[in-house]
């Protein structure tokens, strides 16, 4: 319980620092209000014409009697919605870092050298391009396994009862990780931390995950809440990041020892 307390800290003290360095927080609202405003507009163009779709899909309860194919299509018409709505969630962050990417360096770098010890900052050795084409390709992965895990979850919800109940709970886990991933990889990528990595430090920190991401997620369930709380996050997710891999704080309290959760100790290398 004390990693979960502990990730929520993270969130806080993000937004915190971004609400001391005004000038970063500026910066960093421009990818979110760039992806906010596709996103508002996708979601629009489903709201107005997602009936006609779902009509065009299903053109087998055409002679279906009065009043079972406009419930049955109704329904198709909310669940498409909120499908929508889920994956606009999960992917939210994804396409605004990739919208970003230069910015959200910057802050985390930023984080970086305010926190640590000595005031540097691990840097990519990488060419821009090279990095905007991992985090690319990477953002793509994370999306195909959280659709998987939405497809999943949207079938669990016909079971009686446990569909109402326990899947949406789970969903709100499997957001709050998949956030915290995509987050978490703007510092964890400038280190050197392959996605595969990446992936097996959050599992090994499962709580501390849960408890930076899953009520970030419910945040962003908000409208226009994820614009001003993604700086913050990008800015808590460093400060995750380094306690993930047991790097020290400017006050000289160590973030973990690094060993049990680090790469290297699960036999993975970076690069």
């Amino acid at each position: 319980m004390r990693d979960l307390g502990a990730g929520f800290g993270h969130l806080l003290k993000g937004q915190r620092w971004v609400a001391r360095h005004g000038r970063s927080y500026g910066f960093g609202l421009l990818p979110g209000l760039i992806t906010l405003v596709l996103y508002a507009a996708a979601l629009t163009a489903l709201a107005l014409w997602g009936e006609d779709l779902v009509a065009w899909a299903t053109p087998f309860a055409d002679d279906w009697s009065s009043p079972w194919s406009g419930l049955f299509r109704g329904f198709l018409t909310a669940v498409l919605f909120a499908l929508a709505l889920l994956l606009a969630v999960l992917t939210f962050t994804a396409v605004t870092l990739l919208i970003g990417q230069p910015f959200y360096e910057s802050l985390s770098e930023r984080v970086d050298r305010d926190v640590s010890p000595d005031g540097t900052a691990p840097e990519s050795a990488l060419p821009f391009w090279r990095d905007l084409w991992i985090s690319g390709r990477d953002s793509l992965r994370i999306l195909v396994r959280a659709a998987v895990w939405g497809v999943l979850l949207f079938a669990a919800g016909f079971i009686p009862v446990i569909g109402q109940t326990v899947v949406p709970v789970i969903g709100f886990f499997v957001t709050g990780f998949f956030l915290t991933e995509e987050l978490a990889s703007v510092a964890l990528q400038r280190r050197g931390v392959q996605l595969r990595e990446r992936l097996a430090l959050l599992r090994s920190r499962k709580l501390l995950v849960w408890g930076f991401g899953t009520p970030l997620g419910l945040a962003f369930l908000v409208p226009f809440v994820a614009v001003f709380l993604m700086p913050g996050a990008v800015a808590g997710a460093t400060l995750l990041a380094r306690e993930l891999l047991g790097e020290e704080t400017r006050d000289g309290a160590a973030t973990g020892d690094g060993k049990e959760n680090s790469p290297e100790a699960d036999g993975t290398h970076r690069m």
